[in-house]
């Protein structure tokens, strides 16, 4: 093991640390100073850091920065028309009360099978925040409860693409790894959600006083923060309703909240124009018409790939297949969802300077966002070309473990090392699979093993993570203990069924 590789690892995880929680500098800058600190203790030249720096950060961006403006662009058009409002209502009334985290997380966990992590959580995360506001509590537990159920499917379930890589370079079959996948993440589903709604209400008050209230309204923002700071580490935001707000959610649909009515932020209609009112399934359209094109992209993608007999690598879609990449591309998905929600959503006097300055709050919200996301490629971006991830990969395919575990702890160090789960699970079936006969294993088990391995404790160079803690409004230690924690429950659950996986398989 080169230990300059180590040191490297861990002053730039310290140099986050320190400078978010201990200076006046943020996130992003953080990110930035402790990827050009780690390039240069591994021993890489200035230049080459720099280039990893612009490149992560290039890609990164590149994926994902036009979906997190566009998906926050459509979760204000939803909030500002009402649509957002009935969604809430219909959902709460529908589940009933104390069962939001349960319906979000299994609703995450199915829209990630065909979405893409990111860009999944971002398209569905006003709904956590409407039924949330509809509450009057609760935003931390809901939008974990999600992000935890779609961290799941993105590991273990195709046509994800790093499961599909993974099975791929392992040889597995995929029939059988997609019901491998699927019955796991049935299994683990309930350890996120119960650790959602344990922790979330232990971070109610420390969410951000932005995200807060644009969530709650600054009055309910400043009880929950006042909760918060009087009872931190105690729960002070009960999850049994007690407390401020318990009156908001009596009879389990919201009726009797102190707030404005759904669409006020639309101003008072013009004589003579009928009220403006939105519907629960006129409302879902925007999201569901994205989710749906995306869908389909990947599973034409699939369907495509499987016709050829070409399940991993390059390969050249057929016509229609092309068709589907396009329209099912989440930057033209959610294009056309913005579109659909301006004209579908506002009533026609809302004037054009309006809509314009309502799409300026969010390009300016996501601003941020955007910067802190690519600011996490890039420290991966470092990480991988140091030979980070590599080094300790290597290092732990040498040690006398059980078998099943070779691959699994593979995966983890490397998680660890550069942030990415998709490259984590991909370095490790690489690693792994000229040693799956030696250490007696089926190739079903071995790539079961690198995509859980590859989901422990995400952190500060893992872009989603990023996404996520911005978007709940989580910072420093917070985001650990929410996120980070969320994603090591799913791991730690995993191991049983890893072990079990290298025995029965």
């Amino acid at each position: 093991m080169d230990l300059q590789l180590l040191l490297a690892l861990v002053l730039g995880i310290a140099t986050i640390v320190v400078l978010v929680l201990r200076t006046r500098l943020d996130a992003f800058v953080a990110l930035l100073v402790a990827a050009l600190l780690t390039g240069t203790v591994a021993g890489s030249v200035p230049t080459e850091t720099l280039a990893s720096i612009t490149t992560g950060f290039g890609n990164t961006l590149g994926s994902i920065g036009i979906v997190i403006g566009l998906g926050i662009a459509l979760g204000k058009i939803l909030e500002v028309s009402g649509a957002a409002d009935a969604l809430a209502r219909a959902f709460v009334r529908a589940l009933g009360r104390g069962r939001e985290p349960w319906a979000l997380g299994g609703t995450g966990a199915l829209v990630s099978i065909p979405v893409f992590a990111d860009s999944a959580y971002v398209i569905m995360s006003p709904l956590a925040k409407s039924i949330a506001r509809r509450k009057g509590r609760g935003y931390v537990a809901l939008g974990l409860a999600m992000g935890g159920g779609m961290i799941l499917t993105h590991h273990l379930v195709p046509p994800t693409p790093g499961p599909i890589a993974v099975v791929g370079i392992i040889g597995a079959d995929i029939g059988a790894f997609i019901l491998l996948g699927l019955v796991a993440a049935v299994l683990l589903l309930p350890l996120v959600v119960l650790y959602a709604q344990w922790v979330g209400p232990r971070l109610e008050g420390r969410v951000a006083e932005g995200v807060a209230a644009d969530v709650y309204g600054s009055a309910r923002a400043q009880a929950l923060a006042g909760a918060g700071a009087a009872g931190a580490g105690a729960g002070a935001v009960a999850t049994d309703g007690a407390g401020p707000g318990r009156e908001d959610v009596e009879g389990g649909d919201g009726r009797g909240m102190a707030e404005p009515r759904a669409g006020a932020q639309l101003g008072e209609a013009p004589p003579g124009a009928p009220e403006h009112s939105v519907g629960a399934f006129r409302a879902f359209v925007p999201l569901l018409v994205p989710l749906a094109l995306i869908i389909s992209n990947t599973v034409g993608g699939f369907v495509d790939r499987t016709a050829q007999g070409v399940l991993a690598g390059e390969y050249e879609p057929s016509t229609w297949a092309r068709g589907l990449a396009f329209v099912g591309n989440p930057v033209v998905a959610l294009i056309i969802g913005l579109v659909i929600a301006v004209y579908g959503l506002l009533p026609r006097w809302v004037p054009r300077h309006r809509v314009s300055g309502w799409l300026a709050d969010a390009a300016a919200a996501a601003g941020l966002i955007i910067l802190i996301t690519g600011a996490g490629g890039a420290l991966g971006q470092v990480l991988r070309d140091s030979g980070v991830g590599d080094e300790l990969a290597t290092a732990v395919a040498s040690t006398p473990l059980p078998g099943v575990l070779v691959p699994f702890l593979i995966a983890s160090v490397v998680r660890l090392a550069q942030g990415s789960g998709t490259v984590a699970m991909i370095t490790a079936a690489s690693v792994s699979a000229p040693l799956v006969p030696q250490l007696g294993l089926a190739p079903l088990a071995a790539a079961f093993a690198c995509c859980a391995g590859s989901m422990v404790f995400a952190y500060f160079s893992d872009s989603f993570f990023w996404v996520i803690t911005r978007l709940l409004g989580l910072e420093g230690t917070d985001a650990l203990k929410g996120w980070s924690g969320t994603t090591t429950v799913a791991w730690a659950g995993s191991i049983p069924l890893v072990l079990l996986a290298g025995a029965v398989l």
